[in-house]
Order: structure tokens, then C-alpha cells, then sequence
């Protein structure tokens, strides 16, 4: 079964909802017109199953469409923008360079 993930500005995160249960999220704070992603977490009863995979890739497609840059202080977003090049283009400008020899 595939998790659905939703953006819930209210609480400044990316949620991942089987059964309409929050088994996964993504935390994140808005700065001078960067969206700075702080925080995954998926519950543990469901690691293993790319709830993470998922949060992160909506995320980064929902801040492409919407011209947003990224700055991922989250360790799991920064691994995986470093695992997957074709997302560098969604990092803030001043962090392309960090992530181009990763």
C-alpha cells in the first residue's frame, strides 16, 4: 500500500498517512523565501518501507514547481539531494556547489 503525502502548512510539514494514520513526516520552516526542511521522522513500525523516499520526493517536486530553493539541514534530505543529482537544481543557489562533488 502507498503512503499519501501532503504538504499541512498549519504545521510547517510534509505528512506521509496510511489509513489516514501519520506514519511518516517532514518538518520544515519557511526563511527569506527558502523552504529550510529540518526534520524526517517515520515511524519505526514502518521503516523500511520508502516512506522517507516519498516525503522527500514530493517535497522537492512540490518546491520545483513552485520555483521554491531548499536548504536541507535535515541529514536525510541532505543525503539524498547527494544520492541523486538530478534534484541539485532545488537546493538555494549558495549550496549548489556544496552538493556538486558529493
Amino acid at each position: 500500500m502507498s503512503a499519501i503525502v501532503s504538504d499541512n502548512p498549519a504545521e510547517g510539514r510534509y505528512e506521509a498517512r496510511l489509513d489516514g494514520e501519520v506514519v511518516g513526516f517532514a518538518m520544515y520552516r519557511d526563511e527569506d523565501g527558502r523552504r529550510v526542511f529540518f526534520h524526517t521522522e517515520v515511524d519505526p513500525s514502518h521503516e523500511g518501507e520508502g516512506l522517507g523516499h516519498e516525503l522527500v520526493t514530493t517535497a522537492l517536486t512540490e518546491m520545483r514547481e513552485q520555483g521554491i530553493p531548499v536548504v536541507p539541514l535535515c541529514p536525510f534530505f541532505a543525503g539524498f539531494i547527494r544520492k541523486h543529482p538530478e534534484w541539485r537544481d532545488v537546493l538555494a543557489p549558495e549550496l549548489q556547489a556544496r552538493f556538486e562533488h558529493a
